[in-house]
């Protein structure tokens, strides 16, 4: 997939990964961008910057993904005009404690965001993406947590596991058709979301976003079935699958549990 001078949609686009894919798009592979997240304020100060010195159009659209209507609004205003060529389904939210510290609330912004979102903007967009010539692409951003159940993280891990199933069984679906959907299921990485004190005892796990980035976009622009990015991660990913499920459930449990004592100890 080609992409200089194409328009790429990136959700989740104010920090973390989404704001290093929209960064790596514009400086490395020149590609126009439509621009999405809930802060309209870091999305046009982005936006200006990329412009600036990238020397490519941005569209910026300040939304919340956990309502429906949000959404739509979205998928109707980034097709208006252009032709995609890519969408980067990053948004999400996540919660890292005890599953009963987890307000229903939350726990359905969460849903809407990680799940119903996507499903709703790959349903609408997948169309669209067929309409570029070279074959659209959609890159849907698992995780790690959706491959192996990771507690304390429980509601999150089931999220992202839906995205890794959705994912390859739409893979499949649309094999033949003018449009690929690559699944990219990355480790913990450092950005704003393990920003908190929650992660000082899994810091030295957490992957550099640039790096991350840069797997993230080969694997759309070569248009890969599932995509893990990082040695240990993959060679993790392979030990996974020979390992007794509740052995390897465990130590994940044993570890974020430690992680966890260690701030209200910290507190005390």
């Amino acid at each position: 997939m080609q992409l200089r001078g194409r328009w790429v949609l990136v959700t989740g686009a104010s920090a973390g990964l989404g704001h290093a894919f929209a960064s790596r798009l514009a400086h490395h592979y020149g590609a126009h961008l439509v621009l999405v997240a809930r802060r309209k304020d870091r999305l046009e100060a982005l936006a200006r910057d990329l412009t600036e010195k990238a020397k490519v159009e941005v569209v910026v659209l300040a939304a919340d993904l956990s309502k429906i209507e949000e959404v739509d609004r979205v998928v109707r205003e980034a097709q208006a005009g252009r032709q995609l060529s890519a969408a980067i389904l990053n948004a999400g939210v996540t919660h890292f404690g005890k599953y009963q510290e987890l307000p229903w609330a939350d726990f359905q912004t969460m849903l809407h965001t990680n799940v119903s979102a996507v499903v709703r903007m790959t349903t609408e967009l997948i169309p669209h993406l067929e309409g570029d010539p070279q074959g659209g692409g959609l890159l849907i951003v698992s995780s790690m947590t959706g491959i192996t159940p990771t507690p304390y993280q429980t509601a999150y891990s089931a999220t992202k596991a839906f995205l890794v199933h959705f994912g390859l069984g739409m893979w499949h679906e649309l094999r033949g058709r003018n449009v690929s959907i690559t699944t990219y299921a990355p480790a913990g990485i450092q950005t704003d979301m393990t920003a908190g004190d929650k992660f000082n005892g899994l810091r030295g796990w957490l992957a550099g976003v640039d790096d991350v980035s840069r797997e993230g976009l080969e694997a759309l622009r070569l248009r890969r079935f599932l995509a893990i990015p990082g040695t240990t991660n993959r060679v993790g990913d392979l030990l996974i699958r020979v390992l007794p499920r509740r052995f390897v459930t465990g130590r994940l449990a044993a570890t974020y549990r430690g992680a966890l004592a260690g701030v209200r100890g910290g507190a005390r």
